[in-house]
């Protein structure tokens, strides 16, 4: 019958191999340190050897080290663990699934909490030097070469160095020999790869933005929406969203370099205001109809080696009939689609999707295309507005919206509180979404929430 030693070598030998075989899928890592018995038994019922499984960490920590993979360390603390666990079906996934996303370590305090030397400072990466030409050429030649991966990490390396002038240069180079066309692929994938990187708590940290369409009467509660947002459920559990206060100009942020777009995620990473994404006046930002919120998002999807290990191996990729949409894909779709409705009742704009900042204007474009793609109900919108406008005179004409089951009713006023006329829109005669409406009948018209005089 083996021994506690026998089991605790077996254990280590066991993990060992599983580090070994699935070390190259990944960037990082999570372990666990268990102080005591108890501890373990609270996250792991059943457990009560924190000596094998402090050693098993161990181990796996220099392969993982050896292998180029980031180690993260928490601590077993049975209170957050327990506060966290709240609300969730206590399964063995679930208690896997535990991150203390506040008090993570990594680096030297990590390998410290296992019970390992400092790992020493790692012979630095070559930095991008010399002339900025030939590394704008080697840029140039990975994005006519198609190589997605050699741009990524060209355009990263030089980024991290500092070098965001490299990449302008490239822009205009590919304009130069390519036609503006490709400057233009080759500017936007550039933006992208800027917007995020391996930085913050978590390893990975990415610039998003929220494009509101804005009613025209004033400015909404900035902080409201977005704190509306992070309540509603919306979010994958994964992801964490950090908004800054107050709104953008989509035209600032559309007219940002690469290299503005590092800086700013920098600042963001840092807790500081970004120098390059300045709050838009609310003028400006009423004429444009459009408003943005800013936020970083920090990613915490890291991989838990405990759920490694339960499963013998990492996940598999997700085969095509896993990339329809999940159900809790759609749990967070309803629920991002009911609080656009909710945002609209309460302040009269209609938020747009949550995406990569350099997609702003994309996004917004999209949304007028949609609008602008139902031509003939949009059309019976505006000359309802126009009859009513002969009616009503030099009095300003004011609109009520209202939802009826599927339908939306337009019961227009004079602002005096005078009943014009009443229009009712099944689905199948708007010119888009339903919860898109508003935004767009509010181009042509001042929305009111109550008939006036009432």
């Amino acid at each position: 019958m083996p021994n506690q030693e026998d089991r605790l070598d077996e254990a280590v030998r066991t993990a060992v191999e599983l580090a070994r075989d699935v070390a190259d899928g990944l960037d990082a890592v999570l372990l666990t340190h268990f102080a005591d018995a108890d501890a373990l038994d609270t996250l792991r019922p059943g457990e009560t050897d924190p000596e094998t499984v402090r050693a098993v960490n161990r181990a796996v920590a220099a392969e993982m080290l050896a292998a180029g993979v980031e180690v993260f360390v928490q601590r077993a603390d049975r209170g957050a663990f327990r506060r966290w666990m709240q609300g969730r079906v206590d399964t063995p996934e679930s208690r896997r699934a535990w991150i203390d996303r506040d008090r993570l370590l990594r680096g030297d305090a990590a390998l410290g909490l296992l019970g390992l030397g400092p790992a020493g400072s790692p012979p630095p990466e070559p930095r991008p030097g010399g002339q900025p030409g030939p590394a704008a050429d080697r840029l140039l030649a990975a994005f006519v070469a198609g190589d997605e991966d050699e741009l990524d990490a060209l355009a990263q390396d030089l980024l991290s160095a500092g070098r965001a002038e490299v990449l302008d240069l490239a822009i205009r180079k590919a304009a130069e020999r390519h036609g503006n066309g490709n400057a233009e692929e080759l500017a936007a994938t550039l933006l992208s790869v800027a917007a995020g990187g391996a930085l913050g708590p978590s390893g990975w940290a990415e610039l998003v933005a929220l494009p509101v369409a804005l009613p025209p009467g004033g400015l909404p509660d900035a902080a409201a929406i977005a704190e509306g947002l992070l309540a509603s459920g919306a979010l994958e559990e994964a992801l964490e969203v950090r908004f800054l206060p107050g709104w953008r100009a989509p035209k600032i942020l559309a007219g940002l370099s690469p290299g503005a777009l590092r800086r700013a995620l920098l600042d963001m990473v840092a807790g500081e205001e970004p120098r390059d994404l300045p709050p838009g006046d609310a003028e400006g930002l009423l004429a444009g109809g459009f408003g943005v919120l800013v936020g970083l998002e920090i990613d915490w999807d890291i991989p838990v080696w405990d759920e490694i290990a339960a499963q013998g191996g990492l996940p598999l990729p997700a085969g095509e009939d896993e990339e329809r949409m999940t159900p809790e894909e759609s749990r967070a779709a309803a629920l991002f689609d009911g609080w656009r409705g909710a945002v609209f009742e309460a302040s009269g704009c209609v938020p747009l999707a949550l995406v990569p900042l350099p997609e702003t204007e994309a996004e917004i474009a999209e949304f007028l295309d949609e609008a602008g793609a139902g031509t003939p109900g949009l059309e019976e919108i505006v000359a309802f507005i126009a009859g009513a406008r002969q009616v009503a005179g030099e009095e300003e004409v004011v609109c009520r919206l209202e939802f009826v089951g599927d339908a939306l009713e337009m019961s227009l006023f004079t602002a005096g509180g005078q009943f014009l006329d009443s229009l009712t829109l099944p689905p199948e005669r708007m010119p888009a979404k339903a919860v898109d409406m508003p935004a767009i009948i509010a181009g042509f018209v001042r929305l009111v929430r109550d008939a006036p005089g009432r």
